[in-house]
């Protein structure tokens, strides 16, 4: 299992647009993606979970993988939320 603690740092934290592209960097991939935000755990492939966070700028969020392509998923999703666009 993969394991990180992201610090949100655009402006506007994952709204509508960002959420849409995190949904579609997940689903290209078997492993099981998680965002934990506080008491929050949140499915990563969904678009309502997602949203439903409430995820704002500067909000930390901890990023968990696993499964057979966590290696390349981790990288792929980590890369997303450490660059997010506003």
């Amino acid at each position: 299992m993969y394991e990180e603690t992201i610090c949100i740092a655009n402006a506007t934290g994952l709204h509508a647009r960002p959420a849409s592209k995190l949904v579609e960097v997940c689903s290209k991939y078997k492993s099981a993606i998680e965002l934990h935000v506080g008491e929050k755990v949140v499915n990563a492939k969904s678009i309502m979970s997602v949203l439903t966070a409430g995820v704002g700028s500067g909000t930390e969020v901890t990023l968990k993988v696993s499964g057979e392509d966590e290696g390349a998923a981790s990288l792929a999703v980590s890369e997303y939320l450490h660059n997010l666009p506003d």
